[in-house]
């Protein structure tokens, strides 16, 4: 089944056009290679995830797709850590959980994302990420991979600012099924993705994973040429090569027939959900101050599952001021009505019949924290 076991395949079948076209047929998981015509990221993820639980845990598999403009994070990320929720909000960006690990990307339609699925027992992504290497090499583009498996461009020597980051990798195993994904950024809005992945939350403490971040760049500013459909026969080629595939693409196109499939509808469900994107968010803590007329406020909230478990905010007087007792109990007050709440999503209608006067302004201000 795989290049080590089996010849290597005639130049002339490597090379043929006619395993770089694509065929459309009802939706099934005995295909090797697939190409989504979607840009919806709710559709491709669920496929994704899909293609991974009903393929032979024996044959290896191929997914490309592209996204409309979405963030990802990784199954076990913070979203109010590793995302601008402020932007994502004003740009009309959705903020997508996945379903494997790895860190937080942003999509859009100049970044083609990558699916490799295998038996667990031949899983290794160092030959996975050289796979994905060898099409970039192949458009003339002298890359190599670090050491998290992330492909980079720039000069010999490493360095946070000589070295270029493209893509960025995560994985997934489950039972005896491993995939391999990641992002290629070839036109991408970089500008959008800084805006986007810009978090100020450095007093967030979060048991969540981090994301590692680096500079990027589009495979654009090395070659003009590359494109979409490029970097798409390339890794096809590369994939046919290292696993021995005799097979057309198979184009998957989200319609009516694709969406009612019971799996990806469920999907397509449950990831834009409350109880999803931010319920699975692990427990963090993120102690913040603020200077008012009657002294610094020091709140500590406290979450799990995106719900605050507890808010605790303490009053330090300015120097020579009076804190009335009834200022003490009022943030008391608005600490105990915020335990229970979704973090981030409060029920104002309820919180603004406790507010006391006197507390108005360190609810606006926790509240504009909480939306950040």
């Amino acid at each position: 089944m795989f290049p080590h076991l089996l010849p290597s395949l005639p130049k002339t079948l490597r090379h043929s056009r006619r395993f770089l076209s694509t065929c459309s047929s009802p939706l099934s998981p005995h295909h090797s290679i697939y190409l989504s015509r979607s840009t919806n990221p709710y559709f491709n993820l669920s496929l994704e995830d899909w293609l991974f639980r009903h393929k032979s845990h024996k044959e290896p598999l191929l997914l490309l797709y592209r996204d409309d403009p979405c963030v990802v994070i990784g199954r076990n990320q913070n979203p109010w850590k590793e995302v601008n929720l402020g932007a994502l909000k004003k740009a009309g960006v959705p903020c997508i959980r996945r379903r494997s690990g790895g860190g937080t990307v942003y999509h859009d339609l100049g970044n083609t994302n990558y699916s490799i699925h295998l038996p667990r027992s031949s899983f290794d992504r160092n030959v996975t990420s050289d796979l994905v290497l060898r099409a970039v090499r192949s458009m003339g583009i002298d890359a190599r991979v670090n050491d998290r498996n992330d492909i980079c461009v720039g000069p010999e020597k490493m360095s946070p600012f000589s070295t270029m980051n493209l893509p960025r990798s995560a994985y997934k195993i489950v039972n005896n099924r491993a995939y391999h994904h990641g992002t290629m950024l070839i036109s991408t809005r970089l500008d959008t993705l800084g805006d986007l992945l810009h978090s100020t939350k450095e007093t967030m403490e979060t048991k969540g994973v981090a994301s590692v971040r680096s500079p990027v760049c589009n495979l654009r500013q090395w070659s003009e040429s590359v494109s979409h459909d490029a970097f798409v026969d390339a890794v096809v080629t590369q994939f046919r090569q290292e696993y021995g595939i005799d097979e057309e693409v198979h184009s998957v196109e989200e319609n009516a027939e694709t969406r009612n499939v019971e799996y990806i509808r469920h999907g397509m469900t449950e990831l834009p959900s409350w109880d999803w994107a931010y319920g699975q968010t692990p427990e963090f803590t993120f102690t913040i101050h603020q200077l008012f007329e009657c002294g610094q406020v020091t709140a500590q909230i406290r979450s799990k599952h995106g719900v605050i478990l507890s808010c605790s905010l303490a009053l330090t007087p300015l120097r020579g001021g009076d804190t009335s007792q009834e200022l003490q109990e009022e943030l008391g007050e608005l600490g105990k009505q915020l335990e229970g709440q979704r973090y981030g999503f409060v029920d104002e209608a309820r919180l603004r019949n406790e507010i006391g006067d006197h507390t108005k302004a360190v609810w606006e201000w926790l509240r504009e924290q909480m939306d950040t």
